[in-house]
């Protein structure tokens, strides 16, 4: 696009005392003729820019321009620039590489060799996430539908949407966005969309609420979990819940209390744990766990 060209352009002429036209051409892939056009919209945008001909001639931005680099601290400019490197670690593209060489103009030091802050937003499903991303992207800033089968526990289903905002939370990538067939906005998880196609269909934004994503709203609560785990189990209680969610017993054992928000979830979080876990309470749920475990007696018992 023009604008990302130009901003490309002021990036270089502020990190660089002298370029010449054939070197910009040939770096955003355009011809001469289109980067003196570039430069002469710069200078109308009031960008002190001097152009010199002869053998050390070139095109160059005045030096004083160059003295406020940037409104950025370097603390606040790191912060910026981790974002943007982990945004890249999802794509798998260099995309945000070179926005964080335009932020980081005339300072080569917030590039390199200062870099402390490492996010990786990549997943096991890189391959098949990337492109979804790229796709709901696309459809954004475009205005166009989104058609894709969904995967929930309540089964399959062909969904229609108006897409607004593409969401990161809770270590998953999601989309927000109006949902055609309920009729109202829904938080869909991308990795259990299937079929992920950008429609030809434009819509006319939405007057789009903000999606409300606190924990006790999308995981509301409300199961009393009590369970007893064996002692080298602590490191994961502790990663997954907090150093406060056991009480060492006197024989070592870790009795675990928390709020959970699904049964089924609760239930296969429990069996991950083997024979080390013990569900105390609720109730109920304990009785449909003892009845999965003699279902899964049942068939291993054929291997005996």
């Amino acid at each position: 696009m023009k604008i990302d060209r130009l901003i490309g352009i002021l990036a270089v002429l502020l990190q660089k005392e002298t370029v010449t036209a054939p070197y910009l051409a040939e770096r955003f892939e355009v011809s001469r003729r289109t980067i003196n056009r570039d430069i002469e919209n710069l200078c109308k945008a009031g960008i002190p820019i001097v152009t010199r001909q002869g053998a050390n001639g070139g095109i160059s931005i005045m030096e004083n321009y160059a003295i406020n680099k940037t409104l950025f601290t370097n603390a606040e400019m790191q912060d910026i620039l981790a974002g943007l490197r982990s945004l890249d670690s999802v794509n798998g593209t260099n995309r945000y590489a070179q926005l964080m060489e335009k932020l980081s103009v005339g300072s080569s030091d917030f590039v390199t060799g200062s870099q402390f802050v490492l996010i990786d937003l990549s997943s096991w499903y890189k391959d098949s996430l990337a492109p979804k991303i790229e796709l709901v992207r696309m459809a954004v800033e475009n205005n166009r539908e989104l058609t894709f089968f969904y995967f929930s526990p309540k089964g399959e289903s062909a969904r229609t949407i108006e897409p607004y905002y593409l969401i990161f939370k809770w270590s998953s990538w999601y989309v927000w966005g109006w949902c055609k067939g309920s009729g109202g906005f829904r938080l869909f998880k991308l990795n259990r969309m299937g079929e992920l196609q950008v429609s030809e269909t434009v819509f006319s934004k939405r007057k789009v609420p903000m999606p409300d994503l606190r924990n006790e709203r999308i995981f509301p609560g409300g199961i009393k979990v009590k369970a007893l785990f064996d002692a080298d189990c602590k490191w994961r209680l502790i990663e997954e819940f907090g150093m406060d969610c056991f009480a060492e017993q006197p024989d070592g054992k870790l009795m675990f209390t928390a709020d959970y928000t699904h049964e089924e979830n609760l239930i296969s979080w429990i069996l991950t744990f083997g024979d080390k876990a013990e569900l105390i309470e609720p109730k109920d749920i304990r009785i449909k766990l003892w009845h999965i475990m003699q279902n899964m007696n049942e068939k291993y018992n054929s291997f005996k």
